[in-house]
This record gives C-alpha cells, sequence and structure tokens, in this order.
C-alpha cells in the first residue's frame, strides 16, 4: 500500500507545490477542467499515485499532463521515478461535484448531447477553451484543412447545404487537428446552440458502444448516435481491427449521410493508408473532402509562438523565438510547451527571458530535438531486424513471431520517443495504453534473463540511434 499522506508533511508540501506549478504552467482554465480533480493518494516504491473522479479524466491526464507532472514531482523528490493515473470514485474519495471540470458542452440547449447510455452523464469530451478558430495560427501547411472547417462550421450555424460530407483531417501528432475540431464545435455552439453535435474519440465511442452491447441496451445507443446533426470524430484510427465497432460505426456514418448529417472525421494517416480498417469503411470515409494537414514550416512555428505570447501577454525577446521556431520542430504542442515552460520558470525564479537562460530550461527537450526518433521509423528497423511485415505492427495478428517484435517496438518506442503511452498505442493499429504498458513490462523481464534478447535490444537501439 502507497504510503498515507497524513503520516507525511513533506510529501504533502511536494504535491502542493507540483499543483501550484501546474497551475502556473498551464493556466487557470486547464487547471480547473483537468487537474484541479486530482489527489495524491500516496508514493510507493517510486511511483507517485494520483487517483481522479473518473476515466475520462484519468485517460486525458494520462495523455496530456502525465510527463510533465511525473517531471515536477522528481525535481520536487528525486525518489518519484514514475506517475500512476487511478480512477477513485464517490465510494472511495469525497468528490465535491461543485469542484467537477466544468462541462460547458452538457446543457439541453448546448451544441454536445450525451454520448453515455441514458442512465449515465454526458460523456462528450469538454472543449478545450484555448482550441478556437480566433486562436488558429494558418500557415501554407494547415490553409485548407483551416478553410474546410470554417466552412463546414459557417455552413451548421447559418443552416445552409453542406459543402462536402464527411470532412476528413489528418496529419501527425500536434499538427492542429483537435484544434480545429474544437473550433468547429465551439462555432457551431455559438452561432447554433440548439444544434446537436457529438464530439468524441473513436475509443471513447467503441466503449460506448461496447456498453450498450453489455447492457443490452444498443437501440438507445443508435437512436442517440443517429439522431444528431453533427457527429465529430476523433482519432478513427483507433477503430481499425476492432471489426464490431467499425460495423456499427459504418452503418452510423450511413444513416447520417443519408438524413444529409455533417459528419467530420480525424485521423493520424488519410484514409486510403488505414490499415485495419474495412475497405468499405476507408471508401465512405473518402467521400467527402479530405484534407491534410502537413508538418510546420520555421514561418508557421514562428507566427504560432507569437501569437501564443501575445495571448498569455508574456514578453519575449524576438530571438528566443526565433531560436524555438527552429530548434522545434515536431509539433506545435511541444511548441507551446516549451513557451510555457520559460515563462513559468521566469515567474517562479524571477530571472529575466533569455536566450541562454531559455538554452539552460529547455536542455532536455532541445537534446531530444536534435536527434528526433520516430515511432514509424521504430517500427520499420524492427520489422526488418525480425523479418516481418510493417504491417504486421499495426495488424490483430497474436503468433508470437509476430507479437514478440511488436512488443520490442513498443518497448523501444517507450525508451527512445517523448511520446505517451496512448499515443504509441494509437500507432500500432489502436491499441490501449494498458497493452503498451504490458509490452515494456514484458520485454523488460526478457532483457533481464535472455541475453539474446539483451543484445538483440542493443543492436536495435544502436542501428535507431545512429
Amino acid at each position: 500500500m502507497p504510503a498515507a499522506l497524513g503520516q507525511d508533511g513533506d510529501v504533502q508540501s511536494q504535491w502542493a507545490r507540483v499543483r501550484a506549478r501546474l497551475r502556473s504552467e498551464f493556466g487557470d482554465a486547464a487547471y480547473r477542467s483537468w487537474l484541479r480533480n486530482m489527489s495524491l493518494q500516496g508514493i510507493e516504491d517510486g511511483r507517485a499515485i494520483i487517483s481522479v473522479p473518473t476515466r475520462f479524466l484519468r485517460d486525458w491526464v494520462a495523455a496530456h499532463y502525465a510527463d510533465r507532472i511525473r517531471s515536477l514531482w522528481n525535481n520536487e523528490n528525486a525518489d518519484v521515478t514514475s506517475i500512476d493515473v487511478i480512477v477513485m470514485g464517490t465510494a472511495t474519495a469525497s468528490v465535491d461535484m461543485a469542484e467537477l471540470p466544468p462541462q460547458p458542452m452538457r446543457e439541453p440547449a448546448s451544441a454536445v448531447v450525451a454520448a453515455e447510455a441514458p442512465d449515465e452523464k454526458d460523456a462528450s469530451a469538454p472543449l478545450d477553451p484555448r482550441f478556437t478558430f480566433d486562436n488558429f495560427v494558418v500557415g501554407k501547411p494547415n490553409e485548407l484543412a483551416h478553410a474546410a472547417a470554417r466552412r463546414v462550421a459557417e455552413a451548421q450555424a447559418n443552416n445552409q447545404a453542406v459543402p462536402f460530407n464527411p470532412l476528413f483531417l489528418y496529419g501527425g501528432v500536434g499538427l492542429g487537428k483537435t484544434h480545429l475540431m474544437n473550433s468547429i464545435a465551439w462555432h457551431i455552439r455559438t452561432y447554433a446552440p440548439k444544434k446537436k453535435v457529438i464530439y468524441l474519440s473513436a475509443e471513447k465511442f467503441m466503449y460506448q458502444f461496447i456498453r450498450a452491447l453489455r447492457f443490452k441496451d444498443t437501440m438507445a445507443f443508435k437512436e442517440q448516435f443517429r439522431s444528431v446533426d453533427v457527429l465529430m470524430i476523433d482519432d478513427v484510427q483507433f477503430i481499425s481491427g476492432k471489426d464490431t465497432t467499425q460495423e456499427e460505426f459504418f452503418h452510423t456514418f450511413n444513416a447520417l449521410v443519408d438524413q444529409n448529417r455533417q459528419i467530420i472525421i480525424s485521423a493520424d494517416k488519410s484514409p486510403t493508408d488505414l490499415e485495419g480498417m474495412e475497405e468499405r469503411m476507408r471508401s465512405r470515409l473518402g467521400w467527402g473532402l479530405v484534407a491534410d494537414i502537413h508538418p510546420t514550416t520555421y514561418e508557421l512555428r514562428l507566427g504560432i509562438l507569437q501569437a501564443a505570447a501575445e495571448r498569455r501577454q508574456i514578453q519575449v525577446p524576438l530571438k528566443v523565438l526565433e531560436f524555438l521556431a527552429h530548434r522545434i520542430t515536431s509539433n506545435v504542442r511541444e511548441l507551446e510547451g516549451a513557451l510555457t515552460r520559460i515563462y513559468a520558470h521566469t515567474q517562479l525564479v524571477g530571472r529575466e527571458i533569455t536566450l541562454e537562460s531559455s538554452q539552460e530550461v529547455l536542455h532536455d527537450l532541445l537534446r531530444a530535438n536534435d536527434r528526433r526518433v520516430t515511432i514509424d521509423e521504430i517500427q520499420k528497423r524492427v520489422a526488418e531486424h525480425y523479418n516481418i511485415r510493417l504491417a504486421d505492427m499495426h495488424s490483430a495478428r497474436r503468433a508470437r513471431a509476430v507479437a514478440r517484435p511488436r512488443q520490442v517496438a513498443m518497448y523501444l518506442c517507450k525508451q527512445l520517443t517523448p511520446r505517451s503511452l496512448p499515443e504509441i498505442g494509437r500507432k500500432f493499429g489502436g491499441r490501449d495504453h494498458t497493452t503498451v504498458m504490458h509490452a515494456v513490462k514484458k520485454i523488460e523481464e526478457l532483457r533481464a534473463s535472455d541475453h539474446v534478447m539483451a543484445e538483440d535490444i542493443e543492436l536495435l537501439k544502436r542501428m535507431i540511434e545512429t
């Protein structure tokens, strides 16, 4: 069992400082929505165990904040090396309903309706207040996707004919897909509040469907999802290889299109490249407009940084912004995170923002960007090493000759990239983060007991990192 907090005043103080840093770095809105309801249950074997009241909050915190929480904890207490986010409901933890994250989309007349079975509250993803069209910086890599998103949102707000259906947005991690999805939902909510919209991840769609099957409530599920004006599904690649969920999504898709209802989809690949997706589903996803978001250019990254600094009223020297735009090229999320860290550092330590102080604060991030190893690259190298098809990295095949190399690739992704477990799982055919955790643990055990596996891992690391 983890150490009781009441017996350790130092731990309580450390946790209070970690929370204060999180609030400072991410702002009051994000803190109230996602972080305020975290409770520290204790520390056990170097793991800080943090509870939240719902599964959705657990998944969101694990995907978007866990790495930063771990880093802040480690700064406070070097013995804390990992974070576990668990669900602890009202039966075991006291949760004040007034303290739950605001759900701007749950009011009957608002844009987003319930996405759970009738006996549960709305599980649609809350909208992020930062992600609006006004805050989206447009450049060459994203201008088509942005224009298409605005056109669909305005058509819905003005009850005009649907310009293209579905709208399919795709691109790499952190390039703006979720920002555009949120922007569309915010626009409809603002200008057509009586429109019924469901916005959720493909993973949540699958969970809702499985729950409906379990409780023999599929009719209510079908009625709910097929009666909306706009259906928005994020990260649709998650249902690749999930045949039963794909079947239901296929029929939901057809029912909505037949009624001239709008569908908006996002994914990390184009419809034709979604492995594990049925051909008929890939065909329908490409019916409307497919708009890709390319990796950012230097000019776009600089514009994003300038807009972010202005929005937060931060005075940052131009040479610092130019330096960041040159050095951090992976994605927008990481770029804005760097700016947040610089600002938090100057507020907490009281130092002026300079090029030198920025390099010092971001040394780990800058080092990671010097040689950016990608999940795709790791998958390709491991597949070649074990003489299997690259497609097997995303397939549902469980034969050991395929499953073991796939676990090795997941392990290396965790070791060599900054990606979270959910992000890694999505790149392996939409697998759950617990599958990645199991793979990492299994390979760690094999490395310790099997010298052939240990040699394989070291060889692959050298091949990938050089």
